[in-house]
């Protein structure tokens, strides 16, 4: 941080959260930007009210994080999840699902990993290319380096993942809507309310639960950091 941005930084929170509409602090951050000094200003906001944290994780596969630059392993975001349970903070875990060359079976493996960490919640975002990054770059060089799941695909992927979802971590997204302005692929994504419909009518007619496929084995696992 610059000289000084994390002073600031605390007193923008702390002026937050001591307003009296405000229930809960939210701050979105990365797993490996959590040293001693921002863990101390996390414990002090939380001796005033609730305070989550949102970590992006976006997929456990080492392969990919490499891929997209992640810059972190993911012990890491294993400590941070230990960490932060210990400061009697809840942590939000944000996934992307479709990044290149992950199979469904890959991102099943990130979710049941995110939860088995002890994730309270979980924010699931399909994957976007935009406009202005190396990736939309690539894309607009040779659309068929970055396939796109089309709509059907998305929705039958949601509902494989949510039956293997504890009913006690909260979704706390399932799908997100890019700046259409920058929004390069899936351009059927920008229209949520239709995804977000279709989805809840497939969730009704193949009558999927959340939880419903959540094994004991994957239970045991989890004793550790859900007691």
């Amino acid at each position: 941080m610059q000289d000084g941005s994390f002073e600031t930084l605390r007193q923008k929170y702390l002026a937050t959260i001591r307003r009296p509409e405000v229930a809960v602090l939210s701050i979105a951050t990365r797993p490996d930007c959590l040293g001693p000094e921002v863990l101390e200003m996390l414990r002090e906001m939380r001796a005033i009210k609730p305070v989550w944290v949102e970590l992006g994780l976006q997929t456990s596969k080492e392969k990919t994080a490499e891929y997209i630059h992640r810059c972190y392993k993911n012990e890491v975001y294993e400590e941070a999840v230990r960490t932060l349970k210990e400061l009697d903070i809840p942590v939000i875990t944000h996934l992307i699902l479709g990044l290149p060359g992950e199979t469904y079976e890959d991102m099943e493996a990130s979710v049941r990993y995110a939860c088995a960490c002890g994730t309270w919640g979980l924010k699931l975002q399909l994957l976007h290319v935009l406009e202005g990054t190396d990736l939309g770059e690539q894309y607009k060089a040779d659309p068929a380096s970055v396939p796109v799941m089309d709509m059907e695909e998305y929705i039958a992927l949601l509902c494989r993942l949510l039956p293997v979802i504890p009913k006690n971590v909260v979704i706390h997204r399932l799908t997100g809507d890019g700046p259409k302005r920058i929004l390069l692929a899936p351009l059927w994504s920008g229209n949520k309310r239709l995804v977000l419909n279709t989805l809840q009518k497939e969730l009704l007619r193949q009558n999927i639960e959340q939880g419903s496929h959540f094994s004991v084995a994957l239970k045991g696992t989890l004793r550790y950091y859900m007691d």
